[in-house]
């Protein structure tokens, strides 16, 4: 017991050793500026870790609201929502941006079954958004499977009057599931299109998740330019009904699939995007965006998809206020309407931001779920990206080691020009497509600390990018 102990202290002093030597090395790297940038950022973590909101916003949003398909009676109380909070966080300024968004409903709950070797099994499945319904009686037909919408172009013909599954499956060697998601989305998108042209009588494609579980993932589809009259419906089924689909058809190549569904696109609603800002001190008339979605999908409470972009967005907010930093350029938070099914939301305001001449130097937004923080990707001219990526010693001590040149945001991106510099924060991605855009998108499903950090992570970049970044070119510290 005693060598046990002894090797455990001498195992500690090494370890709190190293650990003084890293914080003194990191230490001495950092210019006086740097150094001054550093405490303010710790002070930003801690009082997000101690004194944030965001985690009880997302409460309330998820648990009194729930999910906010756009055009429906939740995303009109999640704006009236969201302008209230923005007030009670004192921003110096709020508004509504009216913007008209699509309005598609799902309807009765989905229903799907086939019958091979004697044996019925009832398919976990969930209408696609924007998709047509089945007629009243549902789809009967012969399935045929394919890998991708090439495969499904080439039989032509071949798939009139018959059912195309699409299942292909996330690429699981990806450590990014978003690049996994990108390779195989195209499928639910477009597979109508390809399908409906040639007369299929539906389509259902395997949901998009590393997940094999029985939770269908919802999504937005396409019909491109077809006339209304090749409409097909468009489902997703689980992860784990497509495989046994799949080994099923194997053994009975004639099995026929049945769904049902009665969803429906009504009239464009009213809406609006929720704007607030904190007024520049020197150069007002300078603009950074940061935000998120309020708008989410139907199945589920929005949580990770967009409920924590939201509330991490206004933290942003409120940790300026709470911590008595005033930016030099105008903070303007926007909760987006329509992301989901349109980003109708993020085009009116950049039009709008055109029309009334606003001068954006940047944005930052939050979508892609609460989880823990890991970096930024960057949409920005070489110099600023540049400067960006050099923050990273000032941003590795919380997780932050990924400061990588990529996409920003749906929402942001309508802003994108030259001297616009767009970042997109970026949690770990292991977990997200297991809640994405299904029922399991909840607010037990967030984690408080991870949120926070989330939070914290965001107002330390916007805190770096208010203080070194112009319009015209980077000033480094």
């Amino acid at each position: 017991m005693r060598k046990l102990r002894f090797l455990f202290l001498i195992s500690f002093s090494i370890f709190a050793c190293n650990q003084q030597q890293e914080t003194k090395t990191t230490s001495n790297e950092l210019s006086a500026e740097e150094k001054t940038d550093s405490t303010n950022i710790k002070t930003l973590f801690n009082a997000a870790l101690t004194q944030g909101k965001s985690y009880e916003w997302l409460k309330d949003l998820t648990q009194n609201i729930g999910g906010r398909l756009s055009g429906s009676p939740e995303a009109a109380k999640a704006v009236i929502w969201g302008e209230q909070l923005m007030k009670e966080v004192g921003l110096d300024s709020v508004w509504l941006q009216p913007v008209m968004v699509p309005h598609w409903v799902r309807g009765e709950k989905e229903i799907a079954n086939y019958t091979t070797n004697g044996t019925q099994k009832n398919v976990p499945i969930c209408a696609l958004g924007f998709s047509v319904a089945t007629p009243a009686s549902g789809v009967l037909a012969e399935v045929i499977e394919v890998k991708s919408l090439e495969e499904a172009k080439a039989l032509g013909t071949k798939m009139k009057g018959k059912i195309m599954f699409f299942n292909r499956p996330f690429d699981d060697t990806l450590i990014n599931t978003f690049s996994a998601y990108g390779g195989c989305v195209d499928q639910r998108v477009a597979g109508a299109i390809i399908c409906g042209e040639f007369g299929a009588k539906g389509v259902i494609v395997r949901s998009m998740t590393n997940s094999v579980d029985d939770y269908p993932h919802t999504g937005t589809m396409s019909y491109g330019d077809l006339p209304e009259e090749k409409y097909i419906p468009a489902a997703a089924i689980s992860a784990k009904a497509a495989n046994i689909l799949s080994d099923d058809l194997k053994q009975n190549p004639n099995l026929k699939f049945y769904f049902k569904q009665s969803c429906e696109t009504l009239p464009d609603a009213p809406s609006f995007n929720v704007v607030g800002e904190i007024k520049g001190s020197e150069t007002p008339e300078n603009i950074f965006v940061v935000g998120g979605h309020l708008d989410s999908w139907d199945l589920g409470e929005g949580a990770h998809d967009d409920g924590s972009g939201i509330v991490q967005s206004l933290e942003v907010a409120y940790l300026f206020k709470k911590n008595n930093i005033q930016p030099k350029n105008t903070i303007r938070i926007v909760f987006f309407m329509n992301e989901e099914n349109g980003t109708r939301g993020a085009k009116k305001y950049a039009e709008l931001a055109k029309l009334n001449k606003e001068n954006h130097i940047g944005g930052l937004e939050s979508d892609s779920g609460g989880h823990t923080p890991r970096g930024f990707s960057i949409d920005a001219n070489t110099a600023n990206s540049t400067l960006l990526q050099s923050w990273k010693k000032l941003l590795a001590p919380y997780g932050l080691h990924d400061l990588k040149k990529g996409g920003s945001g749906a929402d942001i991106s309508p802003l994108k020009a030259e001297n616009v510099t767009l970042v997109g924060y970026k949690p770990d991605s292991q977990r997200y497509f297991d809640y994405h855009h299904t029922s399991r998108d909840t607010f037990d499903k967030v984690n408080k600390r991870e949120l926070a950090l989330g939070s914290a992570s965001m107002a330390s970049m916007v805190y770096l990018m208010d203080k070194y970044l112009y319009a015209d070119a980077p000033v480094k510290p």
